[in-house]
C-alpha cells in the first residue's frame, strides 16, 4: 500500500513527499483511514512505529476541508520535547494546508505564547500545566475543539497528569472525535479512555514487544565500576550517537560531567533543567555538536533524533516499560541499532522479565581485557583509570560512526579530536 490509497487529498500527499515517506507503517494504514471517517481511536504503539504522522495526517486533512475559526483540534502531550516534535510534524507534513499549530508549554514566555494564540491557530499541542495555567487566565478558548489527541496517555500518567487531563476535558465540548494513544494500558488509563472514547476502533501495534531491528546485551558488572566499564565502553565500541539512560537527575549531571571531563562531546538531559538548555541540549545531539546525551527516563520523552546508533542503560530501568520506551530511540524506521545495558546482580529478577517479553534470552557480555577486579571508580576531579593506564594526555575521544561489517576498532584504531 501506498498513502495515495490512503484517500488523502494531493496537498497532503505532496508534504508526504516532501518528507521522503513512501510505505505507510502499520498504524498509519490502520489509523488514517478510521480518523478521516470519523471515528474515535483507542491507539495502542511504541514510540518509533509513525504514531505522529498516523493522526497529524488526517487531522490535518479534515481542518483544511472544513470551516476555519478557533482552536479545532487539541492535541495533548506528557513533554516539551514531544509537544516540539508533534509541531514539527505538522510543519513538515502541511505546508501546504495553511495550518496553523502553536505548541503549548511551561520554562517559557507565556505572552509569547498567548500572543500566538490570538493570532487564531487551528490546532494548538500542549502539555497539561500551562494549558490549565491559560485555561485559568482566560488566555485559551477551547470551545471550538472538534478533534482532541492525547498522546503517550500512560507517559501522563505516570508523570502525574491525569487530574490536570480531566479538569482540562470539562473546557472541551463533549461531541467531539478523540484519539487516544498509549504504549501501554495500565488500570488508571484504561479507566480514562472508557470514559472519553464514544465506540472507539482499537488499533493494536506492537505494544509491548520492543523494535526487532534493535539488538540487545548484558554487560554484567559491580555497582563501583559501572563508570569505568561504560568509559571502556565508549573507547572500543565504534558508534554512532549514543544515548545514554541514568535513573535519577543527579547522576545524569554527575555522569555527563564525568564523560565532559574525560573530553567526550556529551550533553544532560534532566528535569530541573530550564527550556533553553534542555533545547540546546537536544540541538546539539541532533545537529551532531554532541555525541553523546545522558539523560534520565522522563526528559527524554518524545526525544526524535535519527541516527541514534546506541542506547546504552548505565541503571537498569524500573520497568519492562521503562526498558522498551528507552531502547525505541534506537533501531527507528527500520534501522538498526544497539541497546547495550550495565546489570548489576540486583537486576536479575527485571532482565527475566525483559527476556520474557523479548522471548529470548539476551547476550551476556564481557569486555576483554577489562580489569573487573579493578579499585573503585575515582572522582570527577581525578583520572579515571581505565585497565591500568590513565587518560592524562587531554586528547579527546572522538564517537565513530560504527562500521557496515559490525567489526569495531580496537583502541588503537580510534581517531581522537
Amino acid at each position: 500500500m501506498n498513502f495515495a490509497q490512503l484517500s488523502l487529498i494531493p496537498c497532503i500527499l505532496k508534504g508526504v513527499e516532501a518528507v521522503g515517506y513512501t510505505t505507510p507503517t502499520a498504524i498509519q494504514e490502520q489509523a488514517i483511514p478510521v480518523i478521516l471517517d470519523g471515528r474515535d481511536v483507542l491507539g495502542l504503539a511504541q514510540t518509533g512505529t509513525g504514531k505522529t504522522a498516523a493522526f497529524a495526517l488526517p487531522i490535518m486533512q479534515i481542518l483544511s476541508l472544513g470551516n476555519r475559526g478557533g482552536i479545532r483540534s487539541l492535541i495533548i502531550a506528557p513533554t516539551r520535547e514531544l509537544a516540539e516534535q508533534i509541531t514539527q510534524m505538522f510543519g513538515d507534513l502541511g505546508p501546504g494546508t495553511n495550518i496553523g499549530v502553536v505548541p503549548v508549554y511551561g520554562g517559557v514566555s507565556k505572552a509569547r505564547q498567548v500572543a500566538a494564540i490570538r493570532r487564531g491557530p487551528d490546532v494548538v499541542v500542549a502539555c497539561p500545566g500551562r494549558l490549565l495555567d491559560l485555561i485559568n487566565d482566560r488566555s485559551i478558548d477551547l470551545s471550538r475543539v472538534e478533534i482532541l489527541v492525547l498522546d503517550e496517555a500512560d507517559n501522563m500518567c505516570d508523570m502525574g497528569f491525569l487530574p490536570d487531563i480531566r479538569r482540562i476535558l470539562e473546557y472541551i465540548p463533549t461531541r467531539r472525535q478523540t484519539l487516544f494513544f498509549s504504549a501501554t494500558m495500565p488500570e488508571d488509563i484504561r479507566v480514562l479512555s472508557k470514559s472519553i472514547l464514544n465506540d472507539p476502533v482499537n488499533i493494536q501495534v506492537d505494544v509491548i514487544a520492543p523494535a526487532k531491528t534493535v539488538s540487545h546485551a548484558l554487560y554484567p558488572v559491580p555497582f563501583k565500576l559501572k563508570k569505568q566499564l561504560l568509559l571502556a565502553m565508549l573507547q572500543r565500541i565504534a558508534t554512532g550517537r549514543v544515548l545514554i539512560f541514568t535513573r535519577t537527575k543527579h547522576r545524569t549531571r554527575r555522569l555527563a560531567l564525568d564523560l565532559k571531563n574525560q573530553k567526550y562531546r556529551v550533553a544532560a538531559l534532566q528535569g530541573n533543567m530550564a527550556q533553553n538548555a534542555r533545547q540546546n541540549a537536544l540541538d546539539g545531539f541532533r545537529s551532531g555538536k554532541f555525541d553523546l546525551l545522558v539523560a534520565t527516563d522522563i526528559a527524554a520523552r518524545g526525544i526524535d533524533v535519527s541516527g541514534i546508533s546506541h542506547v546504552i542503560n548505565f541503571d537498569m530501568p524500573n520497568t519492562v516499560d521503562a526498558y522498551t520506551h528507552r531502547i525505541g530511540r534506537t533501531g527507528r524506521a527500520e534501522h538498526t541499532g544497539e541497546a547495550l545495558t550495565l546489570t548489576t546482580s540486583e537486576d536479575e529478577g527485571l532482565v527475566r522479565s525483559i527476556e520474557k517479553v523479548l522471548g529470548a534470552r539476551i547476550e551476556r557480555r564481557r569486555l576483554p581485557d577489562f580489569d573487573y577486579g579493578a579499585p573503585e571508580t575515582a572522582t570527577p576531579n581525578q583520572d579515571i583509570r581505565l585497565n591500568g593506564t590513565h587518560n592524562t594526555q587531554g586528547r579527546q575521544p572522538r564517537i565513530q560512526a560504527r562500521p557496515t561489517s559490525g567489526t569495531r576498532r580496537r583502541p588503537s584504531q580510534r581517531r581522537r579530536r
